[in-house]
């Protein structure tokens, strides 16, 4: 597996996730439950994602920038996290800001296929891909259990 695969495998997680909180029912802990493991997903992903994907890219010039800028989205994703997990989760404003989140998570993970992918493909080489994708993986699989609390 190279780490391409394996930040596919999140992805297609979080594009679920995304779908299945737009449309659960407000009613019962569907909701609650859905957020839950998707807030957790999205931070294991990122922290993974930025020590074992992002950090290498930005020892080039060409992955400088584009390093950056998909760090910056993170932030923003964690922002909207945050924001929606103080709404009130019967409110009339939960949906929406459910929406944004969905919206931006689904922006960050196709331009990061569509370019980031391509930028990096020119960097790293295969031996890199695959260490990348055992050191990724090992890194998400722990941040899932610490977030998790287990």
């Amino acid at each position: 597996m190279n780490i391409y695969e394996a930040l596919r495998e999140s992805h297609e997680i979080q594009r679920a996730l995304c779908r299945s909180l737009l449309n659960a029912s407000p009613e019962g802990d569907e909701r609650d439950e859905i957020f839950k493991t998707l807030r957790i997903e999205l931070a294991a992903h990122a922290a993974a994602e930025e020590r074992y994907f992002y950090s290498p890219m930005m020892l080039d010039d060409m992955g400088l920038d584009p390093s950056r800028h998909a760090m910056a989205e993170h932030h923003e994703i964690d922002e909207y996290v945050e924001d929606l997990a103080s709404a009130e989760a019967r409110g009339g404003s939960w949906l929406s800001k459910a929406k944004k989140l969905s919206e931006e998570v689904f922006h960050h993970l196709d331009e990061e296929e569509k370019k980031f992918f391509q930028i990096s493909g020119r960097i790293l080489n295969d031996a890199q891909k695959a260490r990348l994708a055992e050191q990724y993986l090992q890194d998400y699989v722990r941040m899932k259990r610490v977030l998790s609390g287990e």
